[in-house]
């Protein structure tokens, strides 16, 4: 038998090319013709995504958990440090933002500057990430309601539709799936709809947090910040007390869990084809909204540790329970109130940016093309939209996912970590090195259907 010469030299090579390949900057992709997506958000709808993805639920618990277990009164040191390094992200993104105004978020800066293999994974890792992320706070929607009232739907469907499956839920969580598919159906029937829906969650999680400031500032005492050790009853892990009871080691502690209640600004940059401005009001929805999310987390851990000592705080709801003890019950109501409009906004920023990832992955040709057809009767993804809402919802229904948030929080910081060393990149680099055109809408993988 005789066998063909093979050039390996040459294959290789050709395999490394793909690879390697580069999406090619696009400066002008700001222009109208240059997207199919609705151009219809401004500065203020990109901020308030930002703050609404980002300022969950863990404004009302995140505080009170790491004053009480890791920093003290000291937790105001945290955030401000969780808050410079977020900072440094936001810029990273910020910059990338202005430079390639285009959907998809790190995947595409990732494509731009290392390569098509390394943007495939982080893809990929967004996905996962954002899956993961909608999945778990609709979880956690569905559960906050249950506990309000008694527990009902989680001991009703564990009796008549039990799940006996080890990595499964205990029962398939119908709620979580319902509040899922209504947020799809809300983007799906167009951006402009749902960025208004998310300023009105967003508004009302603001308001929340300002009454919470203000209301608590009657009941502080400067006290609380210079407890002495003698003070701090047996048997409770008190420190040393004062304002720095478990020195600067637990103030750095804090802060890396308190960076996480920084995670999620990042869905503003992957809205560079909806932005009516994108090289202008992403960067500077970015800062804002990290500016903003800082001022809320600052003041909540100010008045929370000042108002009650911080070696007592509950763990799980430490603004209820505090405002309970200093005889403020209906402030405590409006706090219950809070966390259901900030889990709304939470999902939303998780739900906002899958299916624009999926969109920038199918017109590059990464995934099947039906990712990317677009809709002029709402100018959305819509059939990225839709799958990535109903996958994620049923994921939402019948795992319990508190496994998957470590998985969640690796995603987000690889994100991070490539972001920023795509800046490296971009700046050493030859301004267009790039070797690969991606295919635009007007090709034929991408229909546009009326």
């Amino acid at each position: 038998m005789v066998y063909p010469n093979v050039n390996l030299k040459r294959v290789f090579g050709n395999v490394s090319t793909v690879i390697a390949r580069k999406k090619t900057e696009d400066p002008d992709g700001t222009n109208e013709g240059g997207t199919q997506l609705a151009r219809v958000l401004g500065l203020g709808d990109l901020t308030l995504l930002g703050v609404g993805s980002t300022l969950g639920v863990g404004v009302y618990v995140l505080a009170g958990a790491v004053a009480k277990t890791d920093a003290g009164p000291a937790v105001t040191l945290s955030f401000l440090v969780a808050a410079v390094a977020s900072a440094l992200a936001g810029l990273c993104y910020a910059e990338f933002a202005a430079r390639v105004p285009k959907a998809g978020s790190a995947y595409v800066y990732s494509y731009v500057t290392v390569g098509e293999l390394a943007a495939f994974v982080i893809g990929w890792n967004l996905i996962l990430e954002y899956v993961i992320g909608t999945a778990s706070v609709a979880r956690a929607f569905s559960s906050y309601l249950d506990t309000m009232t008694g527990n009902v739907m989680a001991d009703t469907l564990k009796e008549i539709m039990p799940i006996r499956v080890s990595f499964l839920s205990a029962y398939p969580d119908f709620l979580s799936l319902g509040i899922v598919l209504v947020l799809t159906a809300l983007l799906a029937w167009g951006v402009r709809e749902s960025a208004l829906m998310n300023n009105i969650f967003t508004a009302f999680n603001l308001l929340t947090v300002l009454t919470v400031i203000i209301a608590g500032l009657f009941k502080v005492s400067a006290s609380n910040w210079s407890i002495p050790k003698s003070a701090i009853p047996k048997g409770v892990r008190g420190g040393e007390g004062g304002f720095l009871p478990f020195g600067i080691s637990g103030v750095m502690a804090g802060a890396a869990k308190c960076f996480f209640g920084f995670v999620g600004f990042d869905c503003v940059a992957t809205t560079g084809e909806e932005a009516k401005n994108p090289q202008r009001h992403i960067p500077l929805a970015i800062v804002m909204s990290l500016i903003i999310i800082f001022l809320a987390y600052f003041g909540i851990s100010t008045v929370l540790t000042m108002m009650w000592p911080y070696y007592d705080q509950d763990i799980h709801a430490p603004l209820v329970i505090t405002f309970k003890n200093v005889g403020m019950p209906t402030i405590s109501t409006i706090v219950s109130a809070g966390a259901i409009f900030a889990l709304c906004t939470s999902m939303l920023g998780c739900i906002f940016p899958l299916p624009r990832v999926l969109y920038a992955m199918g017109v590059d040709g990464l995934l099947p093309p039906f990712f990317c057809h677009i809709y002029q009767g709402t100018q959305t993804p819509v059939l990225a939209t839709l799958s990535s809402g109903i996958f994620s919802g049923i994921m939402a229904a019948l795992f319990d996912l508190e496994q998957l948030i470590d998985m969640m929080s690796i995603g987000t910081l690889l994100a991070y970590t490539i972001v920023a060393l795509c800046v490296l990149l971009l700046r050493y680099r030859d301004p267009k090195p790039a070797m690969y055109e991606p295919k635009t809408l007007k090709e034929e993988s991408c229909i546009i259907r009326p």
